[in-house]
């Protein structure tokens, strides 16, 4: 980084922002509206996984995209070993580990332990606009993978 750019509280709390957006993606996936996380994202964005060769271009594709997970799946997203950069007063980048938990099928209560369905890692570009930081690029790299676990129905009418 060219420290001539920012002072280096201006670099901390750009630091700062872009983490807060990495975590805020998790836990609106996991805990909120899934189609909220488009709101992270610049109007312009692209979300790309090279190896499942998916790639969503533009908030309101995010949006969809993202809304569309089904309604009876379980997830908690793990982050971790987020190292972010900042590159000029209104740009910066990021790598950070992702750790994924995820069953469909779910209609309540603590669901038994299960490994991970994906490990790998994010690489992330982040844009300031208006003082707001957003993503304006996330590409998505597996390390490990595995199908999503369907829970079995609950029995309905047996003795």
């Amino acid at each position: 980084m060219d420290t001539d750019l920012t002072d280096p509280v201006e670099r901390m709390l750009a630091e700062r922002a872009c983490e807060r957006l990495v975590v805020e993606f998790g836990q609106r996936l996991d805990l909120g509206d899934p189609g909220d996380v488009a709101e992270l994202f610049t109007e312009d964005a692209v979300w790309e996984w090279p190896a499942g060769e998916r790639r969503i271009e533009g908030r309101e594709a995010l949006r969809a995209y993202f809304a569309g997970r089904p309604a009876d799946r379980l997830s908690r997203r793990v982050a971790s070993n987020l190292l972010v950069t900042v590159t000029s007063p209104d740009t910066a980048t990021a790598t950070s580990y992702f750790t994924t938990y995820r069953v469909d099928g779910h209609t309540g209560g603590p669901v038994p332990a299960r490994p991970p369905v994906q490990v790998g890692h994010y690489e992330d570009t982040f844009h300031r606009a208006g003082g707001r930081w957003r993503l304006a690029r996330r590409t998505l790299f597996l390390a490990f993978a595995g199908p999503t676990d369907r829970l079995p129905l609950p029995a309905v009418g047996r003795d």
